[in-house]
């Protein structure tokens, strides 16, 4: 599995995503990416499916050290004391002693960041988590972030597509030697797969345009994606990208795309995008 280094995390490439994704789904999938190759799970506290993530790694034939766990702690719960609380309890549900990553799910509006970054740092003291990061932070979060943190951080994870532009924020991560891990990456498929773009390079290469998509992601210095899907067929076609390359040309196609800057996931605690 090819793999992205970030502050000492080696995240596989290509993860897992089971937003969305509830009891025994959850538990099928999650065995059955595990059994066809995937290394990398991704889940949260907000997602309700912790305990079926869990059975799911049980059951399936690879070693808990094989893999690259990450769950995420919900926004009003990152105060210092209720985020180390939060954590355990995501273990419990998850039956295992620790994860690999540890992630803000959102920033606060009305927490200090600062309380919430020792926090975190606490929990990878604790042994709760390998490694420590942040989700759907911008410029300003990263910079604060980063300044306040004991530990390295391993990885911003934000939505990111041909639809989405998140250059400041890429530049952002690798400055601070930190991933860009992808949610959404597929955008859900609907027009970015209708696109001609994304159409003429499905025939260049022989491939689904997932496949297209997800190559155009992991490419990218620095980035992982952590694609979700139902249908177990193309749990293992999104696994299959490892073995082409798209052209400089073919990256610039896509990633023109992004002009429309069309983001999925806007809530009203959602920060000011860069």
């Amino acid at each position: 599995m090819h793999t992205v280094t970030a502050n000492g995390a080696d995240i596989p490439a290509l993860g897992f995503g089971t937003w969305t994704l509830v009891g025994d789904d959850a538990e099928r999938l999650v065995a059955h990416a595990l059994d066809n190759g995937y290394r990398h799970i991704d889940t949260a506290a907000m997602y309700d499916n912790e305990e079926a993530v869990g059975r799911g790694i049980r059951a399936a034939g690879v070693s808990r050290k094989d893999i690259f766990l990450t769950t995420k702690i919900w926004y009003p719960d990152i105060a210092d004391g209720d985020l180390q609380a939060s954590l355990e309890a995501s273990l419990g549900r998850l039956g295992t002693d620790y994860v690999d990553l540890a992630l803000i799910h959102w920033p606060s509006k009305t927490i200090p960041l600062g309380d919430s970054i020792k926090a975190l740092n606490d929990t990878r003291n604790k042994g709760l988590a390998r490694h420590i990061g942040v989700s759907n932070f911008t410029l300003g979060h990263i910079e604060e972030a980063t300044s306040l943190s004991e530990h390295p951080l391993a990885c911003n994870q934000v939505e990111y597509h041909p639809f989405l532009n998140q250059d400041l924020v890429l530049d952002a991560c690798r400055k601070h030697g930190m991933a860009l891990v992808s949610y959404c990456p597929l955008y859900r498929g609907g027009p970015l797969f209708a696109s001609e773009q994304v159409k003429t390079l499905c025939k260049k290469h022989g491939r689904t345009p997932a496949q297209i998509v997800l190559r155009w992601h992991v490419q990218q210095d620095g980035v992982a994606a952590i694609p979700r899907s139902q249908n177990p067929e193309r749990i293992v076609e999104n696994l299959q990208i490892f073995d082409f390359e798209l052209e400089p040309a073919d990256m610039a196609s896509l990633s023109a795309l992004s002009e429309r800057q069309q983001r999925l996931c806007d809530y009203d605690f959602s920060p000011t995008w860069d």
